[in-house]
């Protein structure tokens, strides 16, 4: 018999962070705000650009493991097919949601490249641990290489903010697979640890500390040697180049950004754990959990509030002192409208939706 897991609310809380911060990224992107402002709110913007989206995307993989465990230690094949098809279920219904807010302008969605990853998921529940860790590195190598010999630029325009070929077959693939803001190959590599970790106990202080000082030591590690690199190897070849194979920005999503990107995911997740527990009985701590639990409605939330800043001509050349009171403004109003909601019912309005239809 399989013991039900206590909750980590810290999954939560982490959740709801990384919903502010892929909110501050997706309205600056979206208001052209990016490099309009002083050196510290650049600096502060830039801080969440790739790490937000990829604790987010982490995070669905460790949901994952936790929806699946029973199913991977009994090995009851009845439940492993249930559990299969309930993930390829979700991943049509959010695929569905993600080309919807593509055709309404937020060419930047997540959602449908979520997709895709909870489809592959399925056909990990009950691989081993070596597996996850073992696919990981072959799809990090496979767009490592990928980079390099294909081009990378194809499909987007010169600001990289729209993909000209999205709706040709061609296109969709290439985007998908390759050059998109979130391709398969290797943010795949996302999910799949973060199925690795939700199989570990992080109710042992142990393993978060083991989790906490390896994370730590690899991202410091790792952003050093990404600066080292590129300040040492720039004399000799262009810049661009340089800050193409070796620099911890999302794009493109290098060996250097993935790693980097885990460790300050892992740290993230870790802290947050640590806080819940601290603060526990805190009213902001209780109002940021149910926040992240209410993590689709609030993507698809803010992707609609960009739309009503349509309207009143707040989306096209702001400053990022707009987009940053911007992307405060629907948090905060996220924030307390999922401690209203969540006083009355169990879920989200869009998560009770995708339950309803997908949960059969």
């Amino acid at each position: 018999m399989v013991e039900k897991s206590k909750r980590v609310t810290g999954f939560d809380f982490a959740r709801a962070l990384a919903i502010f911060g892929m909110v501050i990224v997706n309205y600056k992107l979206a208001m052209g705000a990016d490099g309009k402002g002083a050196a510290w709110i650049i600096h502060f913007t830039g801080l969440f650009e790739g790490r937000a989206s990829a604790i987010f995307v982490i995070l669905a993989g460790i949901g994952i493991s936790l929806m699946t465990k029973k199913a991977r230690v009994t090995k009851d094949l009845i439940l492993i097919k249930k559990n299969k098809h309930t993930i390829w279920r979700r991943a049509f219904f959010l695929l569905i949601l993600g080309i919807f807010l593509y055709i309404i302008g937020w060419n930047a969605d997540i959602l449908h490249y979520y997709a895709f990853y909870m489809f592959l998921s399925s056909f990990y529940i009950v691989a081993s641990n070596r597996t996850l860790l073992y696919s990981c590195i072959v799809i990090l190598t496979t767009a490592q290489i990928s980079q390099l010999i294909f081009d990378y630029t194809k499909g987007w325009d010169t600001s990289f903010h729209e993909y000209s070929t999205f709706w040709t077959l061609e296109g969709f693939w290439r985007n998908l697979l390759f050059n998109g803001f979130h391709p398969i190959f290797p943010w795949l590599c996302f999910f799949l640890l973060g199925m690795w970790l939700g199989r570990l106990d992080f109710t042992q202080n142990d393993i978060r500390k083991k989790l906490l000082w390896y994370a730590s030591f690899s991202f410091i590690v790792l952003e050093s040697l990404s600066f080292f690199l590129i300040k040492t190897i720039s004399p000799y070849i262009e810049e661009d180049i340089a800050m193409y194979i070796f620099s911890t920005k999302p794009m493109p999503p290098n060996v250097f950004y993935i790693l980097s990107s885990s460790s300050s995911a892992v740290i993230v997740i870790i802290l947050c754990i640590y806080f819940t527990e601290i603060f526990t009985k805190n009213i902001i701590t209780k109002s940021l959990i149910l926040t992240g639990q209410m993590a689709l409605t609030h993507y698809i939330g803010h992707v609609l509030f960009l739309v009503g800043l349509v309207f009143v001509n707040l989306l096209e050349n702001q400053t990022l002192y707009i987009s940053l009171m911007c992307s405060i403004l629907f948090f905060v109003s996220a924030i307390v409208l999922s401690y209203i909601w969540r006083s009355r019912l169990t879920r989200g309005p869009i998560e009770l939706l995708m339950r309803k239809y997908t949960d059969l």
